[in-house]
């Protein structure tokens, strides 16, 4: 145990615990050696008159040890109450060597005792001044005793002058010998203690300091044991998969994340990148991105392996927008330079059918087959003029409009169309007045495609819902939501794709238009799970608001 030293700033919980000791050894001591001599005594011939006085010392120890005790817990700078124990234990041996004989007691090394006690509790200059004390003390009773001052005791009336001296001198050699030795030692203790204390300090500061970057740091990080279980969760890790550490601490990993369990498995091969699929509690779908690693301790054995992930939902989302908009471009690319090619025959053709139609020699049957090319004819137009305006959409001019007399005109428009005799159209606005900039007629063109959808979806019979809102973000958006069958989560990803369609006549270009529309405004669509139990389309876009509001 090391032992701090006042002067240099150790005193406090350090120099309490050492005294501590210090009085527990003692008490610890003098019980030992007064009880041993008293019992010697009692069991002995000689000196009986020193039993009572012994067990009235052994008394006086005990009481001091409590009350010394009791004041320690009130110290606040302990080391003039230090100073007062040492002086105290140099008084007690006085008078214990007193009452054993002077010259001739056993106890008189009880001095080294408390001076090595003082080197390690104070400084060396204390230690010499308890060495120098213990000369004075141990002096004065055997000049005492030399001069026949004790003689009322029972002791030596005087002692010869070799005697004397020679005991001064050896005793006085040996007190201070005893302090200067102690006291470097001690110094070097209190300075080994000092600095491992400060090496302490550094490894308490450089584990604070580590926790700090792990907690902070923005990639998730787990450590999973050898044998599988979750060791280590940082704050990141918490945030990206909504779990505690408290929660998964040693549980299987590859029960909570199953997407790591192949590359838990090869712990000495680390995974450099890989990608695997995550369920939160609350039900949504994550896409992960991590990397594994061993973790070696300091000789080289294996400790666990160490994850990093990050959240790659939102850039896997992106990179599907991109490779979509990259797949329109194309299409619009080969669109240009398709659609002319094709509209100029296809018209000379059905001109020449109609003429054909005309004359007087072409009988009934002709007639059908002829007024079949002519339809047909008509029906590839249209869906050249379909694929021209996918392709090469006009841009928006996009105006401050009020988007709840768009939806009620819709409405309107709807009702007057037989398909949606039997579906019940509801239009909220929720606050009214919601303001976007928008091209009004090509913002009621994808509303009537995708009011046409709902209407094939349910088969003629349900429920079309339209309502404004403003979005969390403060844009205005329009929900599309009907009571249909919804998208099937397998081909939820391909529905903006052109040309796909689950229709047996569809084109595959109407939602893919309202796509690049939407693309167009700077705007975005996304689709979802209605309430209603069939789909809902989410247009949102930039700029404007509630109108009235700053």
């Amino acid at each position: 145990m090391g032992f701090a030293r006042p002067e240099n700033g150790g005193g406090g919980r350090f120099e309490n615990r050492s005294l501590t000791w210090y009085l527990t050894c003692r008490t610890a001591v003098i019980t030992f050696l007064l009880g041993g001599a008293a019992v010697f005594y009692i069991k002995g011939a000689t000196q009986k008159h020193t039993i009572l006085p012994l067990f009235i010392l052994i008394a006086i120890s005990y009481f001091a040890a409590l009350i010394s005790a009791i004041a320690l817990r009130y110290v606040g700078q302990s080391k003039y109450f230090t100073q007062v124990q040492i002086f105290w234990d140099l008084l007690f041996i006085t008078v214990l060597i007193l009452l054993s004989g002077g010259v001739e007691s056993v106890f008189s090394f009880a001095y080294l005792l408390v001076i090595v006690s003082t080197s390690f509790l104070l400084n060396r200059r204390m230690t010499l001044l308890a060495a120098a004390c213990s000369t004075i003390l141990f002096g004065s009773l055997l000049d005492l005793q030399y001069f026949g001052y004790l003689s009322g005791l029972n002791l030596y009336r005087s002692l010869p002058d070799g005697q004397f001296f020679s005991v001064i001198f050896i005793h006085s050699v040996a007190f201070f010998l005893t302090a200067g030795l102690s006291g470097t030692l001690a110094e070097r203790w209190q300075r080994s203690e000092a600095q491992l204390k400060k090496k302490n300090i550094d490894y308490a500061d450089l584990e604070k300091m580590n926790r700090t970057i792990l907690s902070h740091i923005s990639s998730g990080l787990m450590l999973v044991g050898p044998k599988g279980r979750v060791r280590s969760f940082n704050r990141a890790a918490e945030e990206i998969t909504g779990l505690e550490l408290i929660d998964i601490y040693d549980q299987d990993a590859s029960m909570i994340f199953p997407g790591f369990s192949d590359a838990l498995s090869v712990r000495n091969f680390p995974v450099r990148r890989s990608e695997c699929h995550f369920l939160k509690s609350t039900g949504e779908k994550m896409i992960l991105g991590f990397a594994t690693t061993p973790a070696l301790g300091n000789q080289g054995e294996f400790l666990g392996t160490l994850i990093t992930f990050q959240d790659l939902t939102q850039l896997k989302k992106i990179e599907e927008e991109l490779k979509l908009a990259d797949r329109l471009a194309a299409v619009g690319r080969l669109a240009a330079g398709m659609a002319h090619e094709i509209r100029n025959p296809l018209t000379s053709i059905s001109g020449s059918v109609q003429m054909l139609m005309e004359g007087r020699s072409v009988n009934d049957e002709d007639k059908g087959l002829m007024s079949i090319v002519v339809k047909e004819a008509d029906r590839l137009s249209s869906l050249l003029t379909d694929f021209l305006n996918f392709a090469r959409p006009k841009l928006p001019v996009k105006k401050s409009t009020a988007i709840a007399p768009i939806l009620n005109e819709l409405k309107d428009m709807l009702y007057s169309d037989k398909r949606f005799d039997k579906i019940s159209i509801d239009v909220l606005s929720n606050p009214e007045g919601i303001m976007a900039s928008l091209d009004r007629d090509l913002f009621f063109q994808i509303l009537w495609d995708l009011s046409v959808n709902a209407m094939e979806a349910m088969e003629g019979n349900g429920i079309l819902k339209f309502s404004a809102f403003i979005s969390e973000g403060g844009d205005p958006c329009v929900n599309v939501e009907d009571s249909g069958p919804g998208i099937s989560d397998d081909i939820h990803g391909k529905i903006f794709e052109p040309f796909f369609s689950t229709k047996d006549k569809g084109t595959g270009l109407g939602l893919a238009s309202v796509y690049s529309v939407m693309d167009l405004h700077g705007g975005s669509v996304s689709v979802n799970q209605s309430s209603l139990g069939g789909a809902q389309f989410i247009l949102c876009f930039e700029g404007e608001g509630v109108l009235g509001e700053e």
